[in-house]
């Protein structure tokens, strides 16, 4: 069943019973009412009838009469009897009504039990023990209570008109309801059903809704297409990711390759074939770094170690200076005097080494002046802040925002080569470990990278 039909349903059977139990309960209370004014009346009517019987005992034939016609102007179809003390008849209307429990109800009445109520089909009966200026009396009346049976009969026409106007109100509330409340739903769905996984731009899923749940609901969805849609352009942008970071390695191999061309010592060519087998060793590092990644985006846990960050900048800046011999990195500790253990980071070695071999690089690639940088900063204890720096051209204000995403460029990489991925992986790769990384220019012309480890 659609949820539109479940909501149409339920609110409107729900409010249409609760309706014809509040108009049941009205009908019910009126009719109690009823019979309980109606025996009211018929006691009122019996006391009265006693005192005129009292007053005038030597006219009882003919004030029998009149009371008799009384009775018939005030009731219709009614019947009285009162008895003495002795339980002894002393009055009788001339109604030809009969009342069949008699002898019963007058059994009943006593001085501890004066009143007896009861029914025989609509009509009303009561028994009733009275006293009055020191004599006691019984009397029964027998009564139908036109009135107020017609009182009652147009009270339960009005109600079971108002049922049905409120059952026809309620349906069409509840159907203009289940339209405004499954409308979000509706648009959620026709969102999912024209998501097209494979494409470039993220679809978010928008409507509005004052609803919290739903809006809850629409933003947690949005939040799983958009961890989708990383997922997803990671895989797709893994080649390219590669191709990125094995150009650097690659591009040290083919340097030094080129220099064993012309060397003729045999043993220079020994060492140089070693230190090139290294070198040929750091692209499986490289690779494991990516399958690195790999697991942490399919939830797996990878392998963590400690080891001196500083020494990890220096193999970096080694490895870097052999493609580029004339570029100078200046590495600094702050302050000069520090506890070393400070320096130790237990993270995964391979995935910090490819973060910050990503900086360095475009550290090299877009200095003007050929240096740059590495300010290690020890002055906090639950802290480690690390800062690559080089002069060069900045990136703009309305830039930096996308720094870290998939594909971004800034105008100042028109002339260097790259996919603009590099800082993506940085930035993922320093989250893994709880580290945060961020840029920011200042003048003239400087350009910083911060990144903060969180010391355990």
């Amino acid at each position: 069943m659609k949820l539109r039909n479940k909501i149409l349903f339920y609110f409107s059977s729900t409010v249409i019973l609760l309706t014809a139990l509040t108009l049941v309960a009205i009908f019910w209370i009126s009719s109690a009412f009823r019979e309980e004014s109606f025996q009211q009346q018929q006691y009122q009517k019996i006391k009265y009838t006693i005192t005129l019987l009292k007053e005038h005992q030597e006219q009882a034939e003919q004030l029998s009469m009149l009371l008799d016609e009384q009775d018939i102007r005030d009731f219709y179809d009614e019947k009285l009897y009162i008895y003495d003390s002795n339980k002894s008849q002393i009055f009788e209307s001339v109604d030809s009504l009969e009342i069949y429990k008699t002898n019963s109800i007058l059994d009943q009445l006593s001085p501890s039990l004066r009143w007896v109520e009861t029914k025989e089909n609509k009509y009303d009966i009561v028994g009733v023990y009275y006293e009055t200026k020191g004599k006691a009396y019984y009397a029964i009346s027998k009564a139908y209570d036109a009135a107020g049976y017609a009182n009652n009969t147009f009270l339960g026409k009005i109600l079971v008109v108002i049922f049905i106007a409120m059952v026809l109100i309620v349906l069409l509330l509840s159907l203009y309801l289940s339209n405004i409340i499954a409308q979000p739903i509706l648009w959620l769905t026709k969102g999912i059903n024209e998501f097209e996984p494979n494409q470039d731009a993220l679809q978010v899923i928008e409507f509005k809704s004052t609803t919290y749940e739903l809006q809850e609901l629409k933003d947690k969805f949005n939040e799983l297409l958009q961890r989708s849609h990383e997922y997803m352009s990671f895989q797709k942008n893994t080649i390219h990711h590669i191709s990125h970071e094995l150009k650097t390695p690659i591009a040290i191999l083919v340097s030094e390759l080129e220099r064993l061309k012309e060397e003729d010592n045999i043993g220079e060519l020994q060492a140089r074939a070693e230190q090139l087998s290294k070198k040929a060793a750091s692209l499986g590092d490289i690779i494991s770094a990516l399958l690195q990644i790999s697991k942490l985006e399919s939830g797996q846990q990878i392998h963590q170690e400690d080891f001196r960050v500083d020494e990890l900048l220096f193999d970096i800046i080694a490895e870097l200076n052999i493609v580029n011999p004339g570029f100078n990195f200046d590495i600094r500790y702050t302050p000069d005097q520090f506890d070393e253990s400070l320096l130790v980071l237990h993270a995964n070695k391979m995935l910090i080494k490819q973060a910050f071999q990503n900086l360095l690089i475009n550290a090299l690639q877009y200095a003007d002046n050929e240096s740059a940088n590495v300010l290690i900063d020890a002055r906090q204890e639950n802290t480690l802040n690390i800062c690559i720096s080089n002069s060069g051209h900045t990136i703009s204000p309305v830039e930096q925002q996308y720094i870290f995403n998939y594909f971004f460029r800034g105008q100042n990489s028109q002339h260097i080569s790259g996919f603009g991925l590099g800082l993506v992986f940085t930035q993922k790769i320093f989250q893994i470990h709880s580290a945060v990384i961020s840029y920011r220019s200042e003048a003239p012309a400087m350009n910083y990278f911060e990144i903060s480890f969180p010391l355990y």
